[in-house]
């Protein structure tokens, strides 16, 4: 006799059912069968156009930071050579470029400098150039020491967190900008003579050093909140009753469990520290001349908006396009490693 069940099916809906009835049989996965959670993360993240788009914008200006001597001999121009001074025609009386819009021409593609008349294009590019290498390696170095420090002080609990946050807390008090601004000129005087002229080696490790210093403490503070909740689930508690080592531990069983955040927080503090250390150039405790770099070329541009606003133009979008497509970037990622996220 036919249940009930069975008599009301259509023929498709049986052949729906059968159907991974006969792949178990014949030995094939289903299709949610077999993906890591690697392999799901980045299912998520190139369905989000948004965030596949940020990342292309991304690589490119890795790319551009990378390759920027390459483009610069090919383009037959680079950031030194006062073109403007050694050759006549290309500035007026006032130091300023004959030709509208900054000098844009065939020849320049983003016109010249005012007073020196250095090309404005080989300059972008080497700025890139010295703003990603410095903020790449102040994000690097953070990471690392958020990891050791948060994960350590969540694991250990006891006077360890008790002493490792209260040194977090006593850091998260300067603020930030200030003491950068604050400790740079200092950091510069432990290791050059005032009469002295501190070289551009010395800038970039001091600023690295410096953003480092002041910069590990969120992703710290955070991570120790979530080794706190992730040591007394029950997979710590069964790693631990196999005999195995708080190294094995922290390895095998935390840190998987820990690259969302560390991987949101990266993408956060990237653009971050590109823009402090545009800032410290801005305010002449960072890179100076003739070093090209962004926050020099803003402050090179503000002296002179008022009749050349085209030389700011360019290194102005270049990082708000910078800046927007990695803090999408961080979104998509989020959004990415957490299913239960739409947009």
């Amino acid at each position: 006799m036919t249940s009930p069940s069975r008599a009301g099916e259509s023929p498709a809906a049986s052949a729906g059912a059968a159907a991974p009835v006969a792949d178990a049989a014949a030995g094939l996965p289903s299709p949610a069968e077999g993906r890591s959670p690697g392999r799901l993360m980045w299912r998520r993240f190139t369905r989000d156009r948004t965030g596949v788009i940020s990342a292309c914008v991304v690589l490119v200006f890795f790319a551009l930071a990378l390759l920027a001597p390459v483009i610069s001999w090919l383009y037959g121009k680079n950031p030194y050579t006062t073109y403007g001074l050694d050759r006549p025609g290309l500035l007026n009386e006032f130091s300023y470029p004959v030709k509208p819009n900054g000098g844009i021409d065939g020849e320049f593609w983003f016109g010249i400098e005012p007073q020196l008349g250095r090309d404005v294009f080989t300059q972008l590019l080497y700025g890139i150039r010295t703003s990603l290498l410095i903020a790449t390696a102040v994000t690097v170095l953070c990471v690392i020491t958020g990891i050791v420090v948060g994960v350590t002080a969540g694991y250990l609990g006891g006077r360890t967190d008790y002493f490792l946050g209260r040194f977090i807390d006593l850091l998260l008090a300067f603020p930030a900008q200030l003491s950068f601004v604050a400790f740079t000129p200092v950091v510069y005087a432990l290791f050059v003579s005032e009469e002295e002229e501190t070289s551009t080696a010395l800038r970039v490790v001091t600023l690295i050093l410096v953003m480092w210093a002041l910069g590990w403490m969120g992703l710290a503070r955070l991570l120790r909140g979530q080794v706190l909740s992730l040591r007394e689930r029950e997979f710590i508690e069964a790693a631990k009753v196999t005999g195995a080592s708080p190294w094995r531990i922290i390895r095998k069983e935390l840190l998987p469990n820990l690259w969302t955040p560390i991987l949101v927080q990266s993408t956060l503090m990237l653009p971050a520290f590109v823009t402090a250390e545009a800032g410290l150039s801005y305010l002449g405790v960072g890179i100076v001349e003739p070093t090209p770099d962004w926050g020099r070329m803003f402050a090179t541009g503000a002296r002179h908006y008022q009749n050349d606003i085209t030389y700011m133009f360019f290194p102005g979008i270049a990082m708000v396009i910078f800046v927007v497509a990695f803090n999408l970037l961080g979104d998509s990622v989020r959004d990415a490693f957490d299913p239960k996220t739409k947009r």
